[in-house]
């Protein structure tokens, strides 16, 4: 019998669909922490998830196979890399085991880096697997809690947010009654603009204040040049608070670009901020790309 979950991997800012299949052999090993074996190309992140997961699975409580374990990650011939793939690996054992139905992984993506003590931690990137398992037909997505907020953008999939491993295997049979995460709208302005100088408070200037509001209405780059002193940094600094909020599409897009960079950590829901770059003409083409 084998246990199947699904998940995903980051190619860029494409997330790719991976398969999480679980075996087990039938001779108890007499060192069962060495008999967990991980096949499918994973990198060195991937390979630690068999300590995370042996370690979470008993902290919470749901035991670990004493028997040999073969977990395949597929397809065989992609690479699979980051530590997200802990949750797939730990469900699919957690059926294996007869401690969930198998039938309640089909349909169903997971992502989301295990504590040694089962807690689950934000990953980077979830919103690109949110947008894959909607383009795939998935129905349901159970991703760390802090991810859940800007997953709910991706229509057409139940977005679960779980706090550890015992609430996701709880979304999985249904004991737990967990409600799918909805969509938040975008903040009010006040809170974008909070901490930002504001536009309004420049003097004078005026041909540079009337061709910054043109850039920031059509969306056009400036080259602004100038003697030392004459406010080229000061209406650079402003010139984020006049721009036009993000629409929906935009803002995911905006989220999925710097999801996949690693920047939205510590941070949760959609990036409702329009992105606003101010390098120095001295940069070079390397430095700024």
């Amino acid at each position: 019998m084998i246990a199947r979950a699904f998940s995903a991997t980051l190619v860029g800012v494409e997330a790719l669909p991976v398969e999480v299949e679980t075996d087990l052999g039938g001779q108890i090993m007499a060192e069962p922490e060495r008999a967990f074996i991980l096949v499918g190309l994973p990198d060195k992140a991937v390979q630690e998830s068999k300590e995370r997961v042996r370690h979470a699975m008993k902290s919470s409580g749901l035991g670990f196979p004493k028997q040999k374990v073969i977990c395949n990650l597929a397809p065989g011939d992609l690479r699979k890399e980051g530590p997200w793939l802990d949750l797939p690996m730990a469900v699919s054992l957690l059926a294996i085991m007869g401690g969930l139905p198998l039938e309640s992984l089909k349909d169903t993506v997971l992502v989301g880096e295990l504590g040694l003590d089962g807690a689950l931690r934000p990953t980077d990137g979830a919103l690109s697997v949110a947008l894959m398992a909607r383009e795939k037909g998935f129905k349901r997505l159970i991703v760390p809690a802090a991810n859940a907020p800007e997953c709910a953008a991706a229509d057409g999939v139940e977005v679960y947010g779980a706090r550890n491993l015992l609430e996701a295997a709880g979304i999985l049979d249904g004991s737990l009654g967990i409600l799918p995460t909805k969509l938040e709208g975008p903040p009010p302005s006040d809170r974008v603009l909070a901490g930002m100088p504001d536009f309004a408070d420049v003097k004078g200037q005026r041909h540079a204040v009337r061709a910054l509001e043109v850039a920031a209405a059509g969306g056009h780059n400036v080259f602004m040049v100038g003697p030392p002193g004459s406010g080229k940094t000061m209406l650079a600094r402003r010139l984020p608070s006049i721009l036009p909020p993000l629409g929906l599409l935009e803002a995911v897009d905006v989220t999925r670009v710097h999801g996949a960079a690693g920047e939205r950590r510590g941070r949760s829901g959609l990036m409702w901020e329009r992105p606003f770059r101010s390098p120095h003409h001295t940069a070079s083409h390397a430095s700024i790309a």
